[in-house]
């Protein structure tokens, strides 16, 4: 007797990032954040933050 294994739900944004290149994923990011910051201005620091953090996720990730 065979078992059947649930299927696996996959989340519809996680599946668009994956079909785009690196460059395409940059853009949207890009697109998201400037969206995000329309009514804000966020600081040096803050900025800084944010690219060692994605610099940190993008290294382990090739390692």
């Amino acid at each position: 007797m065979r078992v059947k294994s649930s299927p696996k739900f996959i989340n519809p944004k996680d599946y668009i990032l994956s079909v785009l290149s690196p460059e395409d994923r940059l853009d949207a990011a890009l697109k998201i954040a400037k969206e995000a910051f329309k009514n804000s201005k966020p600081t040096i620091t803050e900025i800084d933050n944010a690219v060692r953090m994605v610099r940190r996720k993008t290294c382990v990730k090739k390692k």
